[in-house]
């Protein structure tokens, strides 16, 4: 774990190279500039590790190195308030007195002439409107701000609204940028290849009078591999169908996948979910899917797929079933489909919003005869896990 999990490190950086002029120390934006480029690339884990970072980027002269080890002990090794975030919680509304004096000092000012008191980030308390505070000793720490998608991570995905629904597909959006792919026949020139390219290497020997002073090399091409996604729109996945239609509209504007929904029968979504527009988009779905919110026939979806002209899409891909296991179809039917399905596709995905319930066990008839011809098993039941399950499509 990070030494600053949830600090603010853009307070941070501001208020340790403040303190650090204050003393004395000549700390320039280039250095501030360097030190949080340390703190990103090199995420210090310890105080040490986090003092070298400090004093290698913010001092530059040898004549600073006491002062600036007397203001960062003053900050860190004889802080009360200590370096982990849960500590920093805990400790709020403490005495820090002595903090401040051995920081007063280290700048050489009287003890308690200091403003804030403890670590770098600690702030004073908000002033109310008749110009003073609740309590005048209260330090706060500033909780850090998060991202719009970073807020709704663990949110479960039946309480999103339109708008977090909207920072959800900018968020899985900008999440596939990786595909899966696969070996292909063909070869192209690289650097680290494993065979000869006669006809590379003999066009470079002309520029030498056709002496081979350097061989070129080809390896196998890396082609994506076609997805495949299904989602079950029936009753009980209705609280997530409206979420999982974003994660189909992100992975069918990619031009490589293939999505569909199936309640009682299959519907293909892919021509409505590349339009721009996302509300059009989700009209057009909506208005194709007729048989929303109703049973469930997972067999006889399946079935239709592998017999439609889109079944030969699965040869080699990635087929994800999106269903929490409710189904009409008997289990056996389902099985014998996953079985075939399997023999084609290189790798079967299977999301149920369901399974992050604590204690749940895939009792259901259909998800326990489903579950052998899976590769992977994922509970997709909030922004994060969403997430997740892109990454996982990469996972060969």
């Amino acid at each position: 774990m990070s030494l600053l999990a949830g600090a603010d490190r853009a307070a941070f950086v501001t208020g340790l190279g403040s303190r650090l002029r204050a003393a004395g120390v000549p700390v320039d934006l280039t250095s501030t500039v360097a030190f949080t480029a340390a703190l990103d690339v090199g995420f210090p884990r310890d105080v040490e590790s986090l003092y070298w970072a400090a004093r290698v980027t913010l001092v530059h002269r040898h004549e600073h190195h006491p002062t600036f080890d007397a203001v960062f002990d003053a900050v860190f090794r004889d802080t009360v308030l200590a370096t982990d975030p849960q500590a920093r919680r805990a400790a709020r509304g403490g005495d820090t007195s002595s903090t401040g004096d051995t920081w007063a000092r280290a700048a050489g000012r009287p003890a308690g002439d200091v403003e804030g008191d403890g670590l770098p980030w600690a702030t004073l308390p908000r002033v109310t409107a008749g110009g003073s505070s609740d309590d005048e000793d209260d330090v706060t720490l500033p909780e850090p701000l998060p991202s719009a998608a970073a807020a709704l991570a663990d949110t479960p995905l039946e309480e999103l609204d339109d708008a977090r629904l909207a920072v959800l597909e900018s968020w899985l959006q900008r999440t596939v940028d990786r595909w899966p792919t696969r070996r292909s026949r063909r070869r192209r020139p690289h650097k680290q290849g494993t065979h000869v390219a006669l006809r590379d290497t003999l066009a470079a020997s002309r520029r030498t009078g056709w002496e081979t002073t350097r061989l070129r090399y080809r390896r196998p091409e890396r082609r994506p591999r076609p997805v495949t996604v299904l989602v079950d729109v029936s009753r009980s996945m209705q609280p997530y169908a409206v979420a999982y239609l974003h994660l189909l509209r992100v992975l069918a504007r990619t031009g490589r996948c293939e999505t569909f929904v199936f309640s009682t029968e299959l519907t293909r979504l892919t021509p409505a979910l590349v339009h721009h527009s996302a509300q059009e988009a989700r009209e057009r779905a909506e208005a194709a899917t007729a048989d929303r919110f109703g049973g469930t026939h997972l067999a006889g979806s399946l079935r239709a797929l592998r017999r439609s002209r889109w079944g030969d899409g699965l040869r080699g891909g990635v087929l994800v079933l999106a269903s929490d296991g409710w189904d009409s179809d008997p289990p056996e039917e389902l099985a014998a489909e996953l079985a075939r399905l399997r023999r084609r596709a290189h790798r079967i995905l299977w999301l149920n919003p369901r399974a992050a319930a604590p204690g749940f066990e895939p009792r259901v008839g259909s998800m326990a005869a489903a579950l052998p011809y899976c590769d992977a098993f994922l509970p997709a039941h909030s922004p994060d896990a969403l997430v997740d399950v892109v990454a996982a499509l990469v996972d060969d």
